[in-house]
C-alpha cells in the first residue's frame, strides 16, 4: 500500500455557528493556560519504590477496575508484546512492524524538542506550537514499541531521553479552548509510552515519578475541568471528540499512576456523563441493524472516524484492566463503529455505501439533516483495533469494520496517513499491535431486541464471525416451540415482521455456518397490538399511593403538595403548582416504540412549560406534554439531545383553563399525533424518536419538569393511561366519550 496523498487536515477544530457567534468568538480567542499553579493537582500515589512494581497500591476504589492494576495495561499487556514479538517477521504484521521501523519518529537519530509552554489555538498572542509535542510523542511510543518488540535498548533510551526531557521542562499548556486537545490526545498517548516503557531498568524511579506528576499535573487538570464544566457551555456545544480526548487521557493516566479514582471517572463518564463523549449520545441514533448513527456524521468524516479512534482507545484500555465498553449497552460502540465504516467505504468503483440518516441538532443549531460527505473516504489508523476485538477475541461479524480493516492493512501510523495534526491524533500501527489469528469458531447470534414501530415488529440482532445467514424464529410462548419465518438473512441483521399475532410474541435468531445452523440467540419478548401498560385511576381518598389498574407494578407515588380530590370520574390527583407531583418508577418505557397516552386535566392557572407529564433523565433525554409553552400552545416534544433536538407536535392554542379537558398523545411508526377531547390537533410525520431510545429514565413524573426552572402543573389529573401501540383515531374519540 503506497502512502496517499490526499490529505485532510482532519484535527478537532472549534464548534462554532452563526446563531452562536458571540459565545464561539468570545470562546474561541480567550486566551487559556494551565499550568502547575493554574488547577488543583493531584499527584501520583506511591513512593518510587513503588512506580517498577505491577502491585502497587491503588487510590481509594469507587467501582470498576480491578485493584491493583495490570501493567502493562493500556493499549497493549505483556500477552500483546509477547504476541507482536512472535508476529512482526511475518504478514500482515511485518508490513505494518515494517511502516514502524521506516517511520522518522521510530529512529534512534531521533531529535526531541521539549516546550516549556506548549499552545494550541489561536488566543491572539502566542505562536502556536503543539506540533512540537505531538511529533515527540509519536516518536517516543514509536520507540518503546520498537524496543519492546525487538528488545533493542537503544530505542529505550530515546524513549526514555525524549519523555525526561518533557517532564524536565513542561509546565503549562495554553491557547484558546484548543488546549484541551493538547491535553486529551497527546495526553492519553504520552501516557501510553509511559505504561510501556514503566518495566525500562533504565528509566530511573525519579524520573517515572516526574513523569507521572507531570501528566497528573498538567494534562489531567486540564480533562477533569472540561468534562465537570464544559468551559461553562451548554453539553451540546461542543462535539463527542472533546469529551472522548479527555476520557482516553484520564483512563490513561489512572493506569499509568495506579490511579482507581481517575479511572472510574473515566469509566462512569464514557457510561453516563452529561456531555456528547457519553456513550449513548456519541451514538445518537441507532437504526435498524444496528447501524448506530455517530454525532458528527452530519458534520464531516475526519471527525466522525476519529471518534472510532477515540472511543476505540478507551474501550481497548478498559478492557485491558477487565472493564468491558466494547460491550456495553449491546456493543453500542460497535454500532457506531460499523456506521462509520460502513459510511466511509467505496461500494463499487467510486461510489460509496449509503447509510440511513436522521436530523441532528444542538444548541448552536446545526441542523445537521443529512449525512456530510465532507472528508468521505477517510483513512485512519483505527479499524484493526476494533476489528480484532469484535471479531477474533469475540467472535462476532462485524462486516464493514471488516472491510476498512483490509483496506488499510497494513496499517501505519505516527502521521503516515496525514502530515498535519489529524495524523497524530492516533498511535497506529494496528495490524502489528492488534492483530490476533483468526477466531476459530463464531458467537452465537446475541443481543436481539425488537420494538413496535407502526404496528409491525422491528427486530435486530447482533451477527456470528463465520456466518453466511440468518434465521429468525417466532415462538407465541417463551421457550417455543418456535416457528421459522423467515430464512436467508445477510445484511443488514434486521427483520421486521408484519405478521405477528396480537400479544406477546417471542423471538430467536439462528446463524447458518460453514459447520451448520447455530444454537439459538437469546431470546426476545415483544408485545403487540394496544394492550394496557399503565393505568392510574386516582381514585384513591388517602396516602400517597396511586395503584396501576393493570397489575404491572407501575405504581404512582404522590409527593411534596399532591393530594385527593373529587375528580372528573371518582376522585383525582391535585397537584399545588409548587411541589406537588406525582412520582413513577424507573425505566417505565424502556421497551416501548409505538404508544398512546392519554389523561382527563383539570388546569387551574395558566403559567408557560407547566408539565401534564415529563419522563426522562434529566434535561439531556425527556419526552413531556405541557399545556402551554413559551409560544402560547400546548405541546408534546421527545429528544435525546437536548431542548435543540426536540421533536415536536404542536396545538394552536394552549390548554383551557378551568374545565375537564381529555387530552391524548400518540405514536404510530414516525407518526405523532396530538387529541384535544377527542380530535386531532396537531401531528408531525418526522417523529423518528420512540419512549426506548431515551434509555434509562430515572425521573419520571406528572405534574413535574426535567427542568428546575420551570413551573410544576398547578391544577388536577384523572385517568392516566398509557397504552402499547397507538391508538386509532376512533379509539381515542371513544376513550374521550367514555
Amino acid at each position: 500500500m503506497t502512502q496517499p496523498n490526499n490529505h485532510v487536515d482532519t484535527s478537532l477544530a472549534f464548534p462554532t455557528s452563526a446563531d452562536n457567534a458571540e459565545l464561539a468568538q468570545h470562546l474561541s480567542r480567550r486566551s487559556f493556560l494551565y499550568s502547575l499553579g493554574a488547577l488543583a493537582l493531584t499527584a501520583c500515589g506511591g513512593g518510587a519504590g513503588e512506580l517498577l512494581s505491577s502491585s502497587a497500591t491503588s487510590a481509594p476504589r469507587t467501582a470498576g477496575a480491578p485493584t491493583p492494576f495490570v501493567h502493562p495495561g493500556l493499549l497493549h499487556t505483556a500477552a500483546d508484546f509477547t504476541r507482536m514479538a512472535a508476529k512482526y517477521t511475518t504478514s500482515p504484521w511485518s508490513g505494518s512492524w515494517n511502516l514502524l521501523t521506516s517511520n522518522w519518529h521510530a529512529q534512534t537519530t531521533y531529535n526531541p524538542s521539549p516546550q516549556a509552554v506548549v499552545y494550541r489555538g489561536d488566543d491572539g498572542v502566542h505562536a502556536q506550537n503543539y506540533s512540537k509535542m505531538y511529533n515527540d510523542v509519536a516518536a517516543a511510543y514509536d520507540c518503546a514499541l520498537r524496543w519492546k518488540i525487538s528488545g533493542d535498548t537503544a530505542y529505550a533510551d530515546k524513549a526514555v531521553q525524549i519523555m525526561n526531557g518533557w517532564s524536565a521542562v513542561l509546565t503549562a499548556i495554553g491557547g484558546d479552548t484548543n488546549a484541551l486537545l493538547a491535553a486529551g490526545i497527546y495526553g492519553y498517548e504520552f501516557a501510553n509510552a509511559g505504561e510501556i516503557m514503566r518495566s525500562y531498568s533504565g528509566w530511573a524511579a525519579a524520573d517515572q515519578t516526574r513523569f507521572k506528576n507531570m501528566m497528573t499535573g498538567i494534562f489531567y487538570p486540564i480533562c477533569t475541568d472540561f468534562l465537570v464544566r464544559h468551559n461553562n457551555t451548554e453539553w451540546t456545544h461542543y462535539w463527542a471528540n472533546w469529551d472522548l480526548c479527555a476520557i482516553a487521557c484520564i483512563m490513561a493516566i489512572g493506569v499509568l499512576c495506579d490511579d482507581g479514582a481517575k479511572f472510574d471517572e473515566a469509566v462512569n463518564y464514557f457510561k453516563s456523563g452529561g456531555g456528547n463523549g457519553r456513550l449513548f449520545k456519541s451514538v445518537y441514533y441507532l437504526h435498524p441493524g444496528y447501524l448506530g448513527q455517530w454525532q458528527e456524521s452530519g458534520r464531516d468524516q475526519g471527525h466522525a472516524t476519529l471518534g472510532i479512534a477515540l472511543g476505540g482507545a478507551i474501550c481497548e484500555m478498559a478492557w485491558n484492566q477487565g472493564v468491558d465498553l466494547y460491550g456495553y449497552d449491546n456493543n453500542r460502540f460497535l454500532a457506531g463503529a460499523e456506521y462509520v465504516a460502513k459510511s466511509n467505504l467505496i461500494q463499487s468503483g467510486t461510489t460509496y455505501y449509503t447509510v440511513p440518516f436522521v436530523p441532528y441538532n444542538n444548541v448552536d443549531n446545526v441542523n445537521h439533516t443529512v449525512f456530510s460527505t465532507t472528508g468521505i473516504g477517510n483513512l485512519r489508523p483505527c479499524w484493526a483495533l476494533v476489528y480484532n476485538h469484535y471479531v477474533n477475541r469475540r467472535g462476532l461479524a462485524a462486516p464493514y469494520s471488516k472491510q476498512f480493516t483490509l483496506q488499510m492493512q497494513p496499517e501505519g501510523g505516527s502521521g503516515y496517513y496525514d502530515p498535519n495534526s489529524g495524523g497524530y491524533d492516533q498511535l497506529g500501527y494496528g495490524t502489528l499491535t492488534c492483530g490476533r489469528d483468526p477466531i476459530a469458531t463464531g458467537a452465537v447470534p446475541s443481543g436481539l431486541t425488537g420494538y413496535v414501530s407502526g404496528g409491525p415488529v422491528v427486530l435486530s440482532w447482533w451477527g456470528s464471525a463465520y456466518a453466511t445467514s440468518y434465521n429468525v424464529k417466532r415462538a407465541t410462548v417463551s421457550g417455543g416451540p418456535y416457528t421459522t419465518i423467515q430464512t436467508g438473512i445477510t445484511d443488514l441483521l434486521t427483520y421486521t415482521d408484519t405478521t405477528a399475532p396480537t400479544g406477546t410474541c417471542y423471538y430467536v435468531v439462528t446463524a447458518i455456518t460453514p459447520s451448520g445452523e447455530t444454537a439459538p440467540s437469546n431470546q426476545a419478548a415483544v408485545i403487540t397490538g394496544t394492550p394496557l401498560h399503565t393505568y392510574l385511576t386516582f381514585d384513591a381518598s388517602s396516602g400517597t399511593t396511586a395503584a396501576d389498574s393493570t397489575g404491572l407494578g407501575h405504581t404512582g407515588t404522590l409527593v411534596g403538595g399532591a393530594s385527593w380530590v373529587a375528580g372528573k370520574k371518582n376522585n383525582a390527583v391535585s397537584l399545588n403548582g409548587s411541589t406537588g407531583y406525582v412520582s413513577l418508577p424507573a425505566n417505565p418505557l424502556l421497551d416501548v416504540g409505538d404508544f398512546t397516552i392519554a389523561t382527563w386535566v383539570y388546569w387551574n392557572a395558566s403559567s408557560n412549560w407547566q408539565r401534564i407529564f415529563d419522563f426522562g433523565d434529566g434535561t439531556g433525554q425527556y419526552m413531556y406534554l405541557s399545556p402551554r409553552t413559551g409560544s402560547g400552545v400546548a405541546r408534546f416534544a421527545i429528544t435525546v439531545n437536548g431542548g435543540k433536538g426536540e421533536l415536536g407536535i404542536n396545538h394552536t392554542a394552549a390548554l383551557a383553563l378551568g374545565q375537564w379537558v381529555h387530552v391524548a398523545v400518540t405514536l404510530s411508526g414516525k407518526t405523532g399525533t396530538l387529541y384535544i377531547n377527542g380530535v386531532s390537533v396537531g401531528s408531525n410525520a418526522n417523529m423518528f424518536h420512540a419512549p426506548f431510545r431515551l434509555g434509562n429514565t430515572s425521573q419520571n413524573w406528572l405534574g413535574r419538569s426535567q427542568f428546575s426552572a420551570d413551573p410544576y402543573f398547578n391544577g388536577k389529573l384523572d385517568d392516566f393511561r398509557i397504552y402499547r401501540g397507538a391508538l386509532s383515531a376512533a379509539a381515542i374519540t371513544t376513550l374521550y366519550n367514555s
